[in-house]
């Protein structure tokens, strides 16, 4: 494991190091991977004298404190910030939660990014998919390929469980921070998606974290909520039951249902490989 991840690392650096010989653009969420790709980035640019630019969508899919930890970490790297403001349920054709969601979004962000990159005489775009992305269901992977978006993490092979590791070793706070995909995945395929459905989700997920329970997704089936959280946290569930139940409620779920399984990331998903081609640079 060590040798593989020594292996996996050199290669990642020297692809960073590569792409940093230009000016180059980050996807930049403030997630683990797309925090360390940008770090790696910030690192390489000190050496080559370019230009980084971390990139942030500003929509009402991700929570808004999102963005305000993304623009401190991105000061805090040394990267030069920007923000894209985004209406996916507008402008993204998703408003039927279609089965290929996250393509459509994929193809609408970075579109846009691409769009901003070219203004500013930026080709080359990064973002942080990693190696276990390719192996789960991930049609948003096709509107990077399409778009030539370059993934070095994934080009590098390194997992989730190494991307925290790298990420560690840089001190970076976002190491442990818990996966958080987009809102709409708290609903299933074909459910007529709203902004206030899934602000309220977002409470409700805020406020198990607020107890303290680490992965934490409400799977939202009409007046039913499935709490999904790590099967180890279960008998704190039903120590605090009572007022979890009172707060779901308040939030104006009727029922209010514990998922055996535990959480799973993409329990929504439809089972499927999504397999990444070729990543390039922007064009």
């Amino acid at each position: 494991m060590n040798e593989v991840y020594e292996e996996r690392k050199e290669a990642l650096l020297h692809r960073i190091r590569e792409y940093a010989a230009e000016d180059v653009a980050v996807a930049f969420s403030g997630g683990t991977d797309s925090s360390l790709l940008l770090k790696l980035a910030c690192e390489a640019a000190k050496e080559t004298g370019k230009r980084v630019l971390a990139v942030t969508m500003k929509t009402r899919l991700h929570p808004a404190a999102e963005l305000i930890e993304a623009a401190r970490a991105a000061a805090d790297m040394g990267a030069e910030h920007r923000t894209i403001q985004v209406d996916e349920l507008a402008e993204a054709g998703i408003l039927d939660n279609p089965r290929d969601r996250c393509y459509r979004c994929k193809r609408l962000l970075f579109a846009k990014l691409c769009s901003l990159a070219k203004d500013m005489g930026i080709r080359q775009i990064l973002e942080g998919t990693n190696e276990d992305d390719l192996h789960v269901y991930r049609p948003g992977i096709r509107a990077l390929e399409e778009l030539g978006i370059t993934s070095p993490l994934a080009e590098a092979g390194f997992t989730k469980t190494q991307v925290r590791l790298l990420a560690a070793e840089y001190g970076l706070a976002s190491a442990d921070k818990p996966a958080s995909p987009c809102m709409a995945t708290r609903f299933p395929y074909g459910t007529r998606l709203s902004y206030e459905e899934m602000d309220r989700a977002a409470l409700g997920e805020a406020y198990l974290r607020g107890l303290g329970f680490y992965n934490v997704r409400l799977r939202v089936h009409g007046e039913i909520v499935r709490l999904e959280v790590d099967a180890e946290a279960f008998s704190e569930i039903f120590a605090r039951r009572q007022e979890i139940i009172a707060r779901m409620k308040e939030l104006g779920y009727r029922y209010i249902t514990l998922d055996l399984e535990g959480f799973r990331s993409g329990s929504m998903d439809i089972r499927g490989i999504t397999r990444m081609v070729s990543c390039g640079p922007f064009r």
